[in-house]
C-alpha cells in the first residue's frame, strides 16, 4: 500500500525528472494535499517552503509538469517524479529547463560555481511581472 511518511512538518522531498532523457530537473517537496492533487490531476503540484502555500507546477508559466511515472523510495519518505513538461519544456522559475544549471568545481579547495551554458527558454520577467494594482 501507497502510504507516504511525511517528515515532522508535513512533507515529503520530491525528485523530477524528465521522462523521456532522464535530465534532472529540480528538487521539490509535497505535503498531503500536493499529492492528493498529482495523484488526482496528473499534474504535479507542491508545497513552497518559501511562500508557505500549495503550488500548481506551471500554473503562471504554463510549463505544468505532466507525470507521466510515480516511484517511491524503500521508506516512502521520498518520490520520485518522471514528468514531461509542457510549454516552453522549462522548469526553473529562471527560464531554464533545469534548475540544476550551474556546475560545482573546486578551486583552491573551495567549491565554486561556473554556468552550464544553458539559457532560459521564455521571459521570465514578462511570464512573472506582478500585476499593477
Amino acid at each position: 500500500m501507497f502510504s507516504p511518511r511525511f517528515d515532522s512538518a508535513g512533507l515529503v522531498t520530491v525528485v523530477v525528472t524528465d521522462a523521456e532523457d532522464s535530465m534532472p530537473l529540480m528538487v521539490a517537496h509535497m505535503n498531503a494535499q500536493a499529492l492528493a492533487l498529482t495523484l488526482e490531476t496528473g499534474i504535479a503540484h507542491y508545497w513552497s517552503r518559501s511562500r508557505n502555500a500549495l503550488w500548481k507546477k506551471g500554473e503562471t508559466s504554463g510549463n505544468f509538469q505532466h507525470v507521466v511515472e510515480m516511484l517511491t523510495d524503500c521508506d516512502q519518505d521520498a518520490i520520485w517524479l518522471r514528468v514531461k513538461v509542457l510549454g516552453h519544456d522549462a522548469t526553473c522559475h529562471t527560464g531554464r529547463r533545469s534548475c540544476f544549471y550551474r556546475t560545482v568545481g573546486v578551486v583552491d579547495g573551495k567549491g565554486t560555481l561556473a554556468d552550464d551554458g544553458s539559457k532560459p527558454l521564455f521571459d521570465t520577467e514578462n511570464t512573472y511581472r506582478k500585476p499593477s494594482a
